[in-house]
């Protein structure tokens, strides 16, 4: 597929929207619209028999769910994936990992979006306390039993694509 052409429709701190037109291999034209936004890390925080998850509320969908902890460095910051993932694993739920395993890199919606993840399994936690940015004032963490999460993912308490996504690389993971 070609670019033939890209403009700028929509920009904030946190993402671009560009509309591409563009040239299909048959030659039709076409038009995609594409959100630009950095890359994130996500944590699976391993304890006991379960994982640590967060709970804010997502005003896009206008609810609250649970998730793994997860974070990006944004357009003003940058650093290594690695050191995002502690940094976001500290600040939302004030857990601390002795031990980080790099479990794959993954896209949150590649067919409109450029964002990827990065997830990361984190054991040997130390707990402490959360320093919250001021948009996650309401969240909330809690540790989970494997079986607790599988119901609230049946139940649609966890309803976070990039989560389940994550917890399906943990499973693999494991079974290797």
């Amino acid at each position: 597929m070609e670019q033939l052409n890209s403009r700028v429709v929509y920009r904030n701190p946190w993402m671009t929207v560009r509309e591409d037109e563009v040239r299909r291999p048959d030659g039709s034209p076409g038009l995609y619209g594409v959100v630009e936004k950095p890359d994130f890390a996500l944590i699976l925080p391993r304890c006991r028999d379960g994982f640590w998850l967060v709970e804010q509320f997502r005003y896009p969908v206008g609810r609250r769910a649970w998730e793994f902890p997860q974070g990006s460095w944004g357009r003003e910051a940058g650093g290594d994936q690695l050191a995002l993932a502690r940094a976001e694993l500290a600040e939302e739920t004030g857990l601390r990992a002795r031990s980080m395993t790099h479990l794959g890199f993954l896209y949150e919606a590649y067919g409109y979006a450029t964002q990827g993840f990065d997830v990361y399994l984190a054991t040997d936690l130390d707990e402490g306390t959360p320093d919250r940015e001021e948009s996650e004032q309401d969240m909330i963490h809690r540790a989970f039993s494997d079986p607790e999460i599988a119901e609230m993912i049946r139940s649609g308490l966890i309803v976070d694509a990039p989560s389940l996504a994550a917890l399906t690389l943990y499973r693999l993971h494991r079974s290797t």
